[in-house]
């Protein structure tokens, strides 16, 4: 099979403006929650169009989709940040990575070979690859999500296991869809810029009865990255959705969502030295190899990464009354996944002498899902005391099947002749400095014969059945008091199967059950504001990631009947404000995190679960409008971590990590998004994002503690629109405004992802 044909037999792109000719235009998110919110539904046919072309959705948010908040965000007694669709697109954000880079605390992970390329959030410190959700439901499956069909991002930091079960030990996210709405509207954005960007998105909502709409959102991506050359993102998708009893008592809702996606990925820079080069004390310190910006180690020839999404939602919904509704939830989803990464050195050791090894990085991922949800929401009293509730009921099924792709790079020859003259020239070492991307390389065999690169059979499964039931209530005591309460009871089975299944790897089964709860106080001094102190705990059982993430509690014989699952407790007290007559807000909270049973080695060479892990710190939150000119959104978070036990284990490469922070975990985070109108048909403004140092991993040498890390930064956007008509606008976006040559992910021992150089594009928005 040929690669391109290989490619494809995972996820074909579709020309762009064929795509996009079935949707049409498309409506924006301010006008679907101003039709939402009128108390007179339109009539059929009727279109709706504001006054200008700016989006005026705003950047306060102040409830979060899920009934499970049984409270408005101010009476929340944790830290919830919502992504507003207007921060989205006045950023110019095309995925879920871009649009969260404007929240302060979080960072993103790179991937690997085991651990899936796609997005690797970290909250708190902690991976939430495994804490991602859709709609409420859990979203499996490696992949970089695209927002073009998103209405929100939701932000918990700290424990949420009560909310959405297993992990969340740091937080979770929630990615709300766009769904249908009363009256008629089309919205299309449609970009050029640097570096070949092209994207067009487009939105059509279309009443067409008295109580139902139809909707439709489509995307086509097409751009190379600033300063990376070779790298390439193309992409297309589309989301249908349908709406039935709209302003009625009994509503129903239907979304298909299919995502493609045909990449040239980016490998990345290696760490400048191995572990065994550090042969004195101004070693230590290893950062990514002193090399151009655009220098790039992978093969036009060889790599690639394709994604194929497809997701069927359903929902229903009955008011009961004007207090109690019951909703139920269906959701199919496959994400299809593989590709061929070249990972610059791997640790060899060739760095140093000039020379970076191309290890192949591949990997086929086959993963299908199953959730079904009810639940009960509502309020009620008992003796002058209200309650606002969401109880329910969830049942799911996950499996992933995954293997790998044929290609040899001689990794049998020691790690010395990786970079002999041989594989020089055969292309699996290139040069550290001028690496040629176009190298004629082949796929040789160990006999010297050369054949196609081809998928090889699978190789893993694993499986993941989940029941649980939940209960959360807001109880009213006074004005002034709150009581906030949540349950949760998990019933958990992963079943793990290497292909073909032997004595020294078999089939592997384990069942979890766990009881994550969570209890905060609310105190109210006055109307628009709050006081708060709250308790968390969650689990992270051993499978959580069903074989779709790295995971330090993974699945192994030799410890399945000791496996344990890790519990973390979250602790935080804080406070929010809302000023402006509810247009801005203001929060302030100090946390603490402390995680037990995580996995050791102790001192006979077994591995425990021991372990513990603390991180504290506190964070400053801004959103909204501080003047009817001016719009805000941001925040500051300061996080101290660090690995406080590793068990009994003597072994250098386990103690070195004692009293050491988190990977991923860069002390200091900031950023803020700001704009100003000026004569009520213009806007400019910015943002600034400024991160500390991240580490990625230590080492243990005769001269002290090997540390490998990325350097902080601060980066600068900018943007301005005009309005031209009441339907058309223009916007100009210019990312990375000063060039900054940066790192903003990394892995392990192995290397670091440089950041995008700077880019500027324009939208053309059309309203109708």
């Amino acid at each position: 099979m040929s690669l391109s044909r290989l490619r494809n037999s995972s996820a074909t792109v579709a020309p762009a403006y064929l795509a996009l000719s079935c949707v049409g235009f498309a409506a924006s998110p301010a006008m679907a929650q101003d039709v939402a919110a009128s108390a007179t539904p339109p009539s059929l046919g009727g279109v709706t169009v504001s006054d200008t072309a700016i989006d005026e959705s705003g950047y306060k948010v102040d409830e979060a989709a899920s009934p499970k908040y049984t409270a408005p965000l101010l009476d929340t007694a944790k830290t919830v940040i919502v992504v507003p669709s207007q921060v989205i697109r006045e950023s110019g954000s095309s995925t879920f990575a871009e649009a969260l880079r404007t929240v302060p605390g979080i960072t993103f992970g790179a991937g690997e070979g085991g651990n899936p390329q796609g997005d690797r959030p970290f909250i708190r410190g902690f991976d939430a690859q495994g804490s991602t959700y859709i709609d409420g439901v859990r979203s499996v499956g490696g992949q970089s999500r695209e927002i073009f069909a998103i209405e929100q991002i939701e932000v918990v930091k700290g424990g949420d296991s009560t909310m959405g079960g297993r992990g969340s030990a740091g937080g979770s996210l929630n990615l709300v869809s766009k769904m249908p709405h009363l009256g008629t509207s089309i919205l299309g954005d449609f970009s050029y810029g640097t570096d070949d960007y092209k994207r067009a998105t487009v939105d059509a909502n279309y009443q067409i009865g008295e109580t139902s709409a139809i909707r439709v959102n489509g995307m086509w991506h097409d751009a190379d990255v600033a300063g990376r050359d070779v790298v390439n993102y193309n992409r297309w998708g589309i989301s249908p959705s349908a709406a039935l009893g709209l302003g009625t008592a009994t509503r129903a809702f239907i979304n298909y969502y299919h995502l493609e996606s045909d990449d040239m990925p980016d490998p990345g820079i290696p760490f400048e030295r191995a572990a065994a080069q550090v042969t004195s004390a101004s070693l230590l310190k290893i950062g990514p190899a002193k090399v151009d910006r655009d220098t790039f180690y992978g093969l036009k020839n060889r790599d690639f990464r394709t994604t194929n999404v497809d997701e069927l939602f359903l929902r229903a919904e009955h008011d009961l009354s004007d207090r109690i509704k019951v909703r139920g939830t269906a959701k199919y989803a496959n994400v299809k996944q593989a590709y061929i990464v070249t990972q610059p050195d791997d640790s060899q050791g060739n760095v140093q002498n000039g020379l970076v090894w191309r290890r192949a990085n591949t990997r086929w991922s086959n993963v299908d899902s199953m959730v079904g949800q009810f639940d009960v929401s509502g309020k009620f009293d008992t003796g002058g005391i209200e309650h606002s509730f969401s109880v329910g009921a969830e049942a799911s099924w996950e499996q992933s099947k995954r293997g790998s792709f044929n290609v040899s790079t001689n990794t049998s020859a020691a790690a010395a002749a990786r970079c002999s003259v041989a594989n020089q020239a055969a292309y699996n070492c290139t040069s550290l400095t001028s690496p040629n991307a176009n190298d004629p390389w082949q796929n040789v065999q160990v006999d010297g014969s050369v054949i196609p690169v081809a998928r090889n059979a699978i190789s893993a499964k694993t499986e993941a059945t989940t029941y649980a039931i939940y209960a959360l209530d807001t109880i009213s005591i006074t004005d002034q008091l709150l009581v906030s309460l949540g349950i949760r009871q998990d019933w958990y089975k992963t079943v793990q199967t290497t292909i073909p299944a032997t004595a020294a790897a078999p089939v592997l089964e384990k069942k979890d059950n766990f009881l994550n709860y969570q209890a905060g106080l609310i105190f109210k001094p006055m109307s628009n504001g709050s006081i708060y102190v709250s308790y968390a705990k969650s689990t992270t059982p051993p499978g959580s990631l069903v074989g779709e993430g790295q995971e330090g509690n993974a699945i192994a014989l030799t410890t399945l009947n000791d496996l344990k699952a890790e519990g973390t407790k979250s602790y935080e007290v804080g406070t929010k404000w809302s000023f402006m007559d509810d247009a801005f807000g203001l929060s302030l909270a100090a946390f603490r995190t402390e995680t037990k049973n995580a996995r050791t080695t102790g001192a006979n060479g077994l591995l425990e679960y021991v372990g513990e892990r603390r991180i504290q710190g506190f964070e400053v939150g801004f959103n909204g409008k501080p003047l009817p000119f001016w719009s805000v959104f941001g925040g500051y978070t300061y996080m101290d971590s660090e690995i406080t036990d590793v068990g009994t284990s003597t072994a250098a490469a386990t103690l070195i990590n004692l009293g050491k922070p988190f990977p991923n975990t860069p002390k200091h985070s900031f950023t803020a998004w700001t704009t100003f109108d000026i004569a009520e048909r213009f806007r400019i403004g910015g943002g600034a994002i400024y991160n500390s140092r991240q580490y990625a991993g230590f080492g243990a040498s005769n001269y002290g503690t090997i540390v490998r890390s990325i350097d902080g930064y601060w980066r600068f956007d900018a943007t301005a629109s005009a309005t031209l008509t009441d339907n058309v606008s223009v916007r100009v976006n210019v990312q990375n405004l000063t060039n900054k040559k940066y790192y903003d992910r990394t892995y392990s021992t192995h290397f670091a992802t440089v950041a995008p150089g700077r880019s500027a594009f324009a939208t053309l928005s059309l309203k109708y």
